[in-house]
């Protein structure tokens, strides 16, 4: 069994979806993040970027103790691991899963994060950096396009790049992007969206995804962070 520190966001959703494909029986323990559970010692001790998602394997594949995991990319990578599914073990296939996996982790989810920060959450309006965010979006919107030319899944087969893109395009819309503009990544998306698995994955959300994102106090605990003695 594996237990999931989770919240809707498009973090978390990346490793629902994977859980979801792959069959895997996991208990999730929500982490408001607005209500600051991401510090509390017993988070920390498992994830100490005081981020989620993480994990904890209680049967990892050595046989040993439990194992936590932090991060979403090493998430889906250790998964993909454990099961033996959606990261090729061929070196050429594998090597452009990964590269399209640290794209994501690097490129397109900081930058619509800060895109999602600017628009949505900023307690003024910054034009500079809206114009900054929103663009770049758009121009690795534009290296999704291309690479998906052709090609029905990011990395050739379905795979963890795929997972660890699509809910951060999910937001297209909350991220000023017409998706109608990128014509391969929109019919990919749509395959994506309509997944049993991604579908059952963002069910599993529901509860929570009724709550408000990020209260005005939890803007300060979210966004206020310095380091801590």
């Amino acid at each position: 069994m594996l237990d999931l520190y989770y919240w809707p966001t498009p973090n978390g959703h990346k490793i629902t979806i994977f859980l979801e494909e792959a069959g895997l029986e996991y208990n999730i323990i929500p982490v408001d993040i607005s209500a600051g559970d991401q510090f509390k010692p017993d988070f920390l001790a498992i994830s100490p970027n005081n981020r989620m998602p993480a994990i904890v394997d209680d049967a990892p594949s050595d046989g040993g103790e439990p194992l936590s995991v932090f991060e979403s990319g090493a998430i889906l990578m250790y998964l993909a691991e454990k099961t033996g599914r959606f990261l090729p073990t061929e070196l050429r296939a594998r090597k452009t899963v990964l590269e399209w996996l640290m794209w994501q982790m690097g490129g397109l989810g900081p930058m619509a994060g800060q895109n999602h920060h600017f628009v949505q959450y900023a307690p003024e309006q910054v034009p500079y950096a809206v114009n900054r965010y929103v663009n770049e979006t758009n121009r690795l919107y534009g290296v999704l396009n291309k690479q998906l030319e052709g090609r029905d899944w990011i990395a050739g087969d379905y795979s963890i790049a795929d997972m660890a893109a699509y809910p951060w395009v999910a937001p297209h819309e909350r991220q000023l992007q017409n998706i109608a503009d990128f014509p391969h990544l929109q019919r990919w998306f749509e395959r994506m969206r309509q997944r049993p698995a991604v579908i059952r994955a963002y069910e599993k959300g529901r509860p929570w995804s009724k709550r408000p994102a990020v209260t005005e106090e939890g803007k300060k605990l979210l966004f206020g962070q310095k380091a801590r003695a």
